[in-house]
């Protein structure tokens, strides 16, 4: 019995599902971030100091009072400071840094951690109008532009010079 589809109509579906077949095997899907995290023992973010861990952390607030962060969040064992930038005119980037200190074998160790939020002018038009009820229905309208910072991005930061600038810093005062 002959196949009801014609030659042309098979090679064309054949075509097709070998086509599916090989984007599937083709086709990589992404590494989500936390896939590629290694927790490995040799880390860039702690540094070790022989003072108590609410010494160090004094330590680690003076590190950043002097180069322009704002403590914002302070307890005797953690630190927060933040410190904002304008890279352009339409643009903010606002930096965290959060220092925990525990106590070690050696005095006490510092975890520093940073996250940079960028930020993005948006404006946002709008009409506004004033009608006078005396002179009748007269409406005088003009434009007002409301520009905000809008979030479009956040990040930690992960680039091991980074930390070793601030642990140097920290360093020089703990000595």
């Amino acid at each position: 019995m002959k196949s009801p589809l014609s030659p042309l109509c098979r090679s064309l579906s054949l075509a097709i599902l070998a086509g599916l077949l090989l984007g599937a095997c083709t086709s990589t899907k992404s590494l989500r971030s936390y896939q590629s995290e290694s927790f490995s023992s040799e880390t860039p973010y702690h540094y070790y100091s022989n003072r108590d861990a609410e010494g160090a952390c004094e330590i680690g607030k003076r590190a950043l009072l002097s180069q322009g962060y704002q403590i914002d969040d302070e307890k005797a064992r953690s630190i927060r400071g933040e410190k904002f930038f304008r890279p352009r005119p339409d643009e903010a980037t606002r930096l965290s840094i959060t220092l925990v200190c525990l106590p070690s074998s050696l005095g006490a160790v510092i975890y520093a951690s940073a996250l940079e939020t960028q930020f993005e002018m948006k404006s946002k038009g709008s009409n506004a109008g004033v009608s006078v009820s005396a002179l009748g229905s007269v409406s005088l309208p003009w434009a007002i532009d409301k520009d905000t910072l809008v979030k479009v991005g956040e990040e930690t930061v992960t680039a091991p010079d980074f930390y070793q600038r601030l642990f140097d810093l920290v360093k020089s005062l703990d000595s």
